[in-house]
């Protein structure tokens, strides 16, 4: 069980202990924020395997990128209706696992959602919402059973001319668990890769103690509401906190369901602890757009794989296994 209690938290980082040191640097990486931690004997051997981490990463965007014209996705989607396209192990095991999280959530996670037309707008320039004729046509490309994997030729097709995908809602999660196997093969006892939120862990603070999250209620945001132990595991958030449009009273979310065209409502928050940072990336995108009935009984089937969710009113929704307890 794993138990919260509601008070603010500061994680401690560049600390002296025992002879190591915690370090932390921030940067700029896969278009996003990127905070790495490791605790290291030194702050010089600390910052080598920062760089190497920033190696890891940047050798992941360049695969996965579909801004990149030379990038394998970028490939796949050139060649959507004409050819399958042979891709290195990598990118055709992390395709078929995608797959199978969308058959998982029923294709609430798509990666294929990169078809999908852009007509809502979440910058303040909408007046009026979509037809349902143009949301409809929107998701008329979108469609994970359309991705054709050839296991034998290690090729990917996409069967629809104009049919893309992409890695938005997966892609730096992948990009932390990879950075955190790396370190961990270099001898890094423990760290934090934060990617924008997705954020994956290993090891123990200096002090002994288990690294721990403050999860934020959107309504506040300068408050933590609850303070979680990670133990070698990730913790993934996805929220409307500003990205969101309202129309005759219902707030939708910028998380728009791939099988409807329709972006998600009810929640504005969604936080995912899992093994792993690609797996609670997938799981927090799907939980959105699932709802919270039905995410929340689909995370209690998951072994290893617990969820918090905050509604539109700001009410709080957990899995089976974990208990906020109030102080």
């Amino acid at each position: 069980m794993r138990k919260a209690a509601l008070f603010m938290v500061l994680l401690s980082v560049s600390v002296h202990l025992n002879a190591q040191q915690t370090i932390k640097r921030t940067l700029k990486l896969m278009g996003s924020r990127f905070d790495i931690t490791v605790v290291a004997k030194d702050s010089t051997a600390a910052n080598n395997y920062i760089d190497m981490a920033v190696v890891e990463i940047t050798r992941i965007e360049k695969r996965i990128s579909s801004w990149d014209p030379n990038s394998e996705t970028s490939l796949i989607n050139a060649n959507a209706g004409i050819k399958p396209v042979k891709v290195s192990q990598e990118l055709f095991d992390l395709i078929k696992r995608a797959i199978g999280i969308s058959n998982l959530t029923d294709g609430a996670f798509d990666i294929s959602y990169a078809s999908m037309d852009k007509i809502w707008k979440f910058d303040g320039s909408m007046a009026q919402m979509p037809s349902e004729e143009e949301i409809k046509n929107s998701v008329s490309k979108v469609g994970f059973q359309n991705i054709l994997l050839n296991e034998a030729e290690r090729t990917v097709f996409l069967k629809l001319s104009g049919m893309k995908i992409g890695f938005g809602a997966i892609g730096k999660g992948y990009a932390a668990d990879k950075a955190k196997e790396l370190l961990k093969t270099k001898g890094v006892e423990a760290g934090i890769i934060n990617a924008s939120g997705d954020m994956n862990t290993w090891g123990k603070q200096i002090n002994g103690e288990s690294w721990k999250v403050a999860i934020t209620n959107p309504m506040d945001k300068n408050k933590a509401f609850a303070l979680l132990p990670i133990k070698n595991e990730a913790v993934v958030t996805s929220g409307d906190y500003e990205k969101f449009v309202e129309f005759n009273g219902t707030r939708y979310a910028h998380i728009i369901d791939p099988r409807t065209g329709y972006p998600a409502t009810g929640i504005i928050s969604v936080t995912v602890f899992a093994p792993k940072a690609e797996l609670a990336d997938a799981l927090a995108t799907s939980v959105f757009v699932m709802g919270i009935e039905v995410g929340l009984n689909r995370i209690n089937q998951l072994p290893k794989i617990e969820c918090i969710i905050i509604d539109a009113e700001g009410k709080i929704h957990t899995s089976d296994h974990i208990e906020i307890a109030t102080k």
